[in-house]
């Protein structure tokens, strides 16, 4: 498996994206938010350093069980995306403040709407669990976004409604094939999160934002 875009927080330890971009990493996905008031403190300046280091820059936003629309603005206002900048909901288990699938379409639509772009949305076992829910129309519109999925180990294994995963989060926390690092990051807990794209550099910077 070939690692091609890494997605970290400020719980990893960041030396040297030159170093990263230099080991074939193209893009760098950085959590910008989580619910309606939390920003990460690391996001300004390793998008800063991730532009000098030549790769491509993505934001996403931790769900949560908070209102749609507050969760939509913390996410602009503090990712502060430009035309370059991907954008993406992490719909994944949040047991504590937990985002239904309901509010997850809600923010995908309330994001196309302020952006006039779609994001991806990240997600493994939760959407594949829930996506029954959605109406006919819901599940169409949640499904016409890119999926990044989730699913450690060797063989990805696709929600309903999606033929194909964009990009494959196939390895982290340690679990997963190798490798688990990748130059200029540090790990927080075990492993760095690595994801792999079917394609070309090239192909990858028309998709990306």
């Amino acid at each position: 498996m070939q690692p091609r875009v890494v997605d970290i927080s400020h719980h990893n330890t960041v030396r040297d994206l030159r170093q990263t971009a230099s080991a074939g990493i193209w893009g760098i996905i950085h959590k910008a938010t989580q619910g309606r008031a939390y920003a990460d403190p690391d996001y300004a300046l390793r998008r800063q350093a991730a532009k000098a280091a030549g790769l491509l820059w993505g934001a996403y936003h931790f769900n949560t069980g908070d209102v749609v629309r507050l969760q939509v603005d913390n996410f602009l206002t503090k990712a502060q995306p430009d035309d370059r900048t991907l954008l993406v909901l992490d719909y994944e288990d949040n047991r504590p403040s937990q985002m239904n699938i309901e509010q997850a379409v809600e923010f995908l639509r309330l994001l196309e709407e302020k952006t006039c772009r779609k994001a991806a949305i990240y997600s493994g076992n939760r959407v594949k669990e829930t996506i029954g829910a959605l109406s006919h129309d819901e599940r169409a519109y949640l499904t016409s976004h890119r999926l990044w999925l989730c699913q450690y180990g060797p063989t990805p294994r696709l929600p309903t409604g999606w033929a194909n995963w964009w990009l494959w989060q196939y390895t982290g926390d340690g679990i997963g094939p190798q490798p688990h690092n990748v130059p200029g990051i540090v790990a927080g807990n075990g492993g760095i999160d690595l994801n792999t794209y079917i394609g070309t550099r090239e192909q990858l910077e028309k998709e990306w934002a």
